[in-house]
């Protein structure tokens, strides 16, 4: 787990955050996530890997991938409505950009709403590139998802992700 800066910590998810993590869901997509998934995630899915995002004493965001045999896939990442433009999200995907070495994985691919142009322009910064859609993906709405991908995790893409670790954190501390 990345060590985070004050306020901030991270930590991987536990059953007694669902309550939570639910509630942040609820807030944070159109159609929320049941308790029972998230439940199952922890329990069951072995290819699972989730936490926690707290500060002020609260749950404020969380996030979800899965590692498919050297594959990092991306499930989810949910920043509490009060808590955006914080720099939040970014710092639980660089978390798990990070925590992808030390699987090791070889790439690291998601989905995201064709209309979220928020998280593309994140994962944009990060290096995904897009590699191809998936028409009708999101049952709610049937919006379309962009499907993006960065590779390979090599030295130099560790490197460049120290950096923005370190500008990242730069950033948190001064705006806390």
């Amino acid at each position: 787990m990345l060590p985070s800066p004050a306020p901030y910590r991270l930590r991987a998810m536990q059953l007694a955050d669902i309550k939570n993590v639910t509630a942040v869901d609820r807030l944070a997509y159109p159609t929320p996530t049941r308790e029972t998934l998230f439940r199952h995630e922890l329990t069951e899915n072995k290819m699972a890997h989730y936490q926690v995002l707290e500060a002020a004493q609260q749950m404020v965001g969380f996030a979800g991938y899965w590692l498919i045999g050297d594959e990092v896939h991306v499930s989810t990442i949910a920043v509490h409505p009060d808590w955006q433009g914080r720099h939040l999200g970014e710092l639980l995907f660089l978390n798990i950009l990070l925590a992808a070495y030390e699987h090791p994985a070889c790439l690291v691919t998601l989905e995201v709403r064709r209309s979220n142009t928020v998280a593309q322009a994140l994962y944009q910064k990060y290096r995904l590139a897009v590699v191809g859609e998936r028409r009708g993906y999101y049952r709610d709405t049937g919006e379309d998802a962009i499907l993006m991908t960065v590779t390979p995790l090599d030295g130099r893409y560790r490197q460049f992700l120290a950096a923005q670790q370190s500008n990242l954190f730069v950033r948190l501390q001064t705006e806390a």
